[in-house]
């Protein structure tokens, strides 16, 4: 969501006639521009779903009043859920990673160079391999080691320093640790996972072996919202890569990896631009 003056409105409710005409009087009577519009039926729940994205120029309502005024005179109405957010105000994301490196890199760099409207105050680890990574983006790093018996208090610990620095949503790139229920409950549809897609028929720690093993002809990366059912949460983006007997395991791991990171890098744009819907375990995701 580019631009210093939009505000964007994601919104479900159930379908009914009128909705769509009701959300854009609105913005027009008060003078704002709709630069971009889509919209989605799901006829077998009769549920509406809507991104509307506009500019605030010459929009009449303030905008710390607006929430209130659509609440008022459409959510209540039409029994709308709704979130609201302006262009000016940055998401503010930590990245969470264990050893690997390909997907922090492909995340920093899109960072660096500006592609992203996103802030990134710190990086969390459960190990200090990529400390080196963080230091050559000037990022701070923070190191807590996981066992069984300080899990609890070291989230605890995460916890408090997201809150500290105002983090708005989480990125685990390629972090090895399961999240417990307690930490994912304050960030509901805001933590977003990357794993291969040999899940479930290739679960555990060498997957790209077990593949290799059965003669696979694609593999692929799936990008999610963690929830509290492990790799089960609602799907943001995926892709594949056709391989061949002629792949070795090196190379089967090295395709993996660079859709695991482009996968990864997608989910966190959609995010950041304000273009997924998480609705019953499954997200609707605006182009």
């Amino acid at each position: 969501m580019k631009g210093k003056n939009r505000a964007v409105l994601l919104i479900h409710c159930p379908d009914r006639p009128g909705i769509l005409a009701a959300v854009t009087d609105f913005i027009n009577q008060h003078r704002g521009n709709i630069l971009y519009l889509d919209q989605y039926v799901n006829h077998e729940e009769s549920t509406f779903f809507m991104r509307v994205e506009w500019d605030l120029t010459d929009f009449q309502i303030p905008r710390e009043k607006v929430e209130d005024y659509f609440h008022t005179l459409l959510a209540i109405r039409f029994d709308m859920n709704f979130r609201l957010y302006f262009s000016d105000v940055k998401p503010r994301m930590a990245i969470f990673v264990s050893k690997m490196s390909h997907c922090i890199y492909d995340l920093l760099a899109r960072y660096a160079s500006g592609e992203w409207n996103v802030e990134i105050p710190l990086i969390i680890s459960n190990h200090a391999d990529m400390e080196t990574v963080a230091e050559r983006f000037r990022i701070d790093y923070h190191l807590f080691p996981i066992t069984g018996e300080n899990k609890a208090e070291q989230e605890a610990r995460e916890i408090e320093l997201l809150k500290k620095h105002k983090v708005t949503f989480c990125v685990l790139a390629r972090y090895m640790q399961v999240l417990s229920t307690d930490f994912i409950r304050h960030y509901p549809d805001r933590i977003i996972n990357i794993h291969h897609s040999f899940l479930p028929a290739f679960a555990g720690a060498r997957p790209y072996h077990a593949a290799h093993a059965r003669g696979v002809k694609i593999i692929g990366a799936t990008s999610h919202y963690v929830t509290g059912d492990l790799d089960a949460g609602p799907i943001i983006e995926q892709d594949v890569a056709r391989i061949s007997h002629k792949d070795t395991i090196d190379e089967l791991i090295k395709k993996g990896r660079d859709l695991e990171k482009i996968v990864l890098s997608r989910a966190v744009e959609k995010h950041i631009d304000r273009k997924i819907l998480s609705y019953k375990n499954r997200t609707v995701v605006f182009q």
